[in-house]
């Protein structure tokens, strides 16, 4: 099974994710999802899968989420799909898919738990946060 990231390049937890599955040895399927979101079914199936209730899965910060009144606990799964449906933004990100399993890899090093190869050697995000340092051990 091929690994496939559901990425934003404009954002930093999803680029760090994606540069720990490729110093992993795995060149991912990379789906722009603000481009080519998913399909409902497979955005059921990603917070499913992940172990998410759908208001989980859903981005509050930078999106529509207050104007469209999200926080809402009236509102059903179906309106929040639909919500998200018609705003990709509002769909977490990363979301990534091994043969290990689905995670809304926030934070990033999320990841390490569902890669084939774990032991990516030292890690440093973009913002100089360790993950992993030089000896292979992870932080924290």
């Amino acid at each position: 099974m091929r690994t496939i990231i559901y990425h934003n390049p404009d954002c930093g937890t999803s680029r760090n994710t994606l540069a720990m599955i490729r110093q992993s040895g795995d060149e991912p399927e990379v789906i722009e999802y603000l481009l080519n979101p998913p399909t409902r079914d497979r955005l059921t199936w990603l917070i499913s899968e992940a172990g998410l209730t759908v208001r989980q899965a859903l981005r509050q910060k930078d999106t529509p989420y207050e104007a469209l009144g999200l926080a809402n606990p009236a509102l059903s799964v179906d309106d929040l799909l639909d919500a998200m449906m018609a705003h990709p933004i509002l769909i977490n990100r990363p979301f990534v898919v091994t043969s290990k399993g689905v995670r809304l890899c926030r934070p990033s090093e999320l990841v390490l738990d569902i890669l084939e190869n774990p032991d990516i050697g030292p890690f440093t995000k973009e913002d100089g946060e360790v993950v992993i340092y030089g000896d292979g051990k992870r932080v924290g």
